[in-house]
């Protein structure tokens, strides 16, 4: 898997840190892994290049070793979607970190419970939306009462990072003090790969298979423009659980033609893919900010996502690196619009990149790092 660009060795290290626990559903190598992973996994990088000991406790996905030192990073996978917790816990109530990050990707680890650390909550965005869509109506329920009224008493006086200003007042709605957040945004690299345009109308999709990502939404507007742009095709990159409900829809609207489902693809494919698009997609309900969003940007392609989806309110700058719209019909006609305007289009792609430019993985370290050396000054006690 490529790697992005971390701080270096030179960099002066983190004085007050010597180890630091990462407590996390699923690191990158997991076949599920999206953006949420790849920003841990380039801060976990990132303060090994510090001089920080890094551990990451992470769930066993049957695809590598349960245990192993990659880039620095020492893994310990355990457990499953839902043993990865308990063992979690049980691992990190036998170390003596200086500092602990409890990744709560709806439901955090509560790892108070296991150690007098600090504790640093990383939180990407808040699932309420999800729950419904992702899972029965008794463990949604279960699940948004832990995330909305647990976590938050439970976390009280911890410091808190997340990835966007939506999701930092998202997270005051539920309770947490506003003063304990702080947003360190994701990073971009150059990309691996690129090649120009496609000479035809080619759009993409980069995501996770799962319901709540919508990619059927990308499907549908794709058919639906068809007749106007026959030459129209779409890329789906990535690969998931709901694979099976998306290539069936692409059967029963007989789009087999013009929709290829790639599945999990090198990161030179990916960006290869991406920069001869016309136009990429983003139909998801939630995302904390959307880093598929920026890659796609440095490749001068233009983004349209759902304005109620959290971060890409400001991944995309609407009407500038692309843009956001309500609903699937409105999808469809933004995408109409952009495949038929060559000059917005372009104009767009370059405010893309522009915009892409800002944000570094290296600066993304140095955000991290500087609220893990506040954590610590600060101590584990709680804050009333």
């Amino acid at each position: 898997m490529a790697r992005g660009r971390h701080a270096s060795s030179t960099d002066a290290p983190v004085r007050s840190l010597r180890q630091v626990v990462i407590l996390n559903w699923r690191d990158e190598e997991h076949p599920e892994a999206g953006g949420s992973e790849r920003y841990v996994g380039e801060v976990a990088r990132g303060l090994v290049a510090r001089g920080v000991e890094v551990t990451m406790l992470c769930s066993d996905h049957g695809q590598g070793p349960r245990e192993e030192v990659r880039d620095g990073v020492r893994y310990r996978r355990r457990g499953g979607r839902l043993g990865v917790y308990p063992r979690a816990l049980l691992r990190l109530a036998t170390m003596r970190p200086d500092a602990v990050v409890d990744v709560s990707n709806g439901i955090p680890f509560f790892s108070r419970l296991a150690t007098r650390a600090p504790v640093v909550v990383l939180v990407h965005h808040v699932h309420r939306e999800q729950w419904p869509v992702a899972t029965g109506p008794v463990t949604a329920r279960v699940g948004w009462w832990l995330e909305s009224r647990a976590a938050p008493r439970f976390f009280r006086g911890c410091r808190y990072v997340t990835v966007s200003g939506s999701t930092h007042r998202e997270l005051a709605v539920l309770g947490v003090r506003a003063d304990d957040v702080r947003v360190v945004h994701n990073g971009v690299e150059p990309p691996a790969a690129s090649s120009t345009p496609s000479s035809t109308p080619r759009v993409s999709v980069v995501s996770r298979l799962v319901p709540h990502k919508q990619v059927e939404h990308a499907v549908r507007a794709v058919a639906a423009l068809l007749p106007s742009h026959p030459d129209l095709h779409l890329d789906v990159v990535g690969d998931g659980y709901w694979r099976p409900q998306v290539e069936a829809l692409v059967a029963s609207l007989g789009v087999e033609h013009a929709v290829t489902v790639h599945g999990h693809v090198s990161q030179e494919d990916k960006h290869r893919l991406v920069s001869s698009s016309w136009v990429h997609l983003c139909p998801s309900l939630k995302e904390g900010w959307g880093l598929v969003v920026v890659e796609a940007g440095t490749h001068a392609v233009p983004t349209i996502a759902y304005a109620s989806a959290g971060g890409v309110r400001e991944s995309v700058v609407d009407g500038v690196t692309g843009v956001l719209c309500d609903d699937e019909a409105g999808l469809t006609e933004a995408l109409a619009s952009l495949l038929d305007d060559d000059e917005r289009r372009e104009r767009m792609g370059k405010a893309a990149r522009d915009h892409a430019d800002r944000f570094t993985w290296a600066a993304t370290v140095e955000g991290f790092a500087a609220v893990l050396d506040e954590a610590v000054a600060r101590g584990g006690q709680r804050v009333p």
